[in-house]
């Protein structure tokens, strides 16, 4: 069984086939072992940047031998670091909003308080804030993010409007896009553009009806 570069070794297979009818069989491998390994990797990543490592000297030899843990462990799982900060910050971030699909109202005060919430998050949390401060200067990692996180939520939005579309809860000549921003706009200008704007409990609410008076179907 190799340690290579220090790393955790993969369990192998001891070739002692199935247990016998009525005997516990061997504890499953792989799973428990993995979910050790990433965690550490995760956790080495995290000591790094709060202890104010640039994104740009956070190799993969450093992240292995911080946490611990062979290159090739890390390689298994990602293809390059990119990757990994992607789900690093999946990891730490609010999951995404589960819409409840009642209506366009219900559905963008879910999506819009998650936004808050994020934003909030991302001002208490130096880790989060480090990151994304840094992050838009690597495009291919910008890119990666933008692709694996930003944009499924987007299409949460998009979704939302085709729904409320269909219920004739919004006017069906407008643009799907246009109406979408409508709506998360205002909180992407308060938590991008001005990060020291005000989101307040009920803000989301505030923003959804202000913005449906305009969409309503006419009468």
């Amino acid at each position: 069984m190799s340690l290579q570069d220090g790393g955790i070794p993969e369990p192998q297979d001891d070739g002692a086939g199935p247990a016998p009818a009525g005997e516990p069989g061997p504890a499953r491998r792989g799973r428990p072992r993995s979910e050790a390994a990433e965690q550490a990797i995760f956790d080495a990543a995290i000591e790094l940047l709060e202890a104010g490592t640039p994104l740009a000297e956070l190799s993969i030899e450093k992240l292995a031998r911080t946490a611990g843990v062979g290159k090739a462990t890390i390689y298994r799982r990602w293809p390059g670091k990119e990757e990994l900060f992607v789900e690093l910050l999946r990891s730490v971030e609010l999951p995404d909003p589960v819409l409840p699909g009642t209506s366009v109202r219900d559905d963008f005060v879910a999506l819009l308080e998650s936004i808050r919430q994020r934003g909030l998050a991302k001002r208490t949390s130096a880790l989060l804030h480090n990151v994304f401060s840094q992050m838009q200067l690597y495009p291919k990692l910008w890119d990666a993010y933008h692709h694996t996180v930003i944009e499924p939520r987007r299409r949460l939005g998009l979704d939302a409007v085709r729904r409320g579309m269909e219920r004739g809860e919004i006017r069906a000549d407008l643009d799907v896009e246009l109406v979408s921003d409508l709506f998360t706009g205002p909180l992407l200008i308060r938590t991008v553009i001005r990060p020291g704007g005000t989101l307040e409990p009920g803000l989301a609410e505030r923003i959804v009806d202000t913005v449906l008076e305009g969409l309503r179907p006419r009468t």
